[in-house]
């Protein structure tokens, strides 16, 4: 499976992922940013707090990172995460993204 492109819907706090083949899979927002692995976000987890974005956070941009991934800037302008191809990918098979 390789993302070929990706469409982000804010109105519906969504993040789409077409893959190769023409399928696809969308990823809520919320999600996207609980997954954050960033130094603060993975202290906070080994701390043992637990992120649970709210519902009503959005992706407000998405910045490439050369061919790597994008990195992701959130309503709550968190802006620290980059999520590789290869952990969106990961994301959209663990039971997060929508049907």
């Amino acid at each position: 499976m390789t993302i070929q492109a990706i469409s982000n819907h804010p109105k519906l706090g969504t993040l789409e992922l077409v893959l190769d083949g023409g399928a696809s899979r969308t990823l809520t927002h919320a999600a996207l940013r609980d997954g954050c692995r960033c130094a603060d976000c993975t202290a906070l987890r080994r701390a043992g707090t637990p992120l649970q974005a709210d519902g009503a956070i959005r992706l407000l941009a998405i910045e490439a990172v050369g061919a790597y991934g994008v990195q992701l800037v959130f309503s709550d302008r968190h802006d620290r995460g980059i999520y590789p191809w290869i952990y969106l990918e990961q994301l959209s098979n663990s039971g997060t993204a929508l049907p």
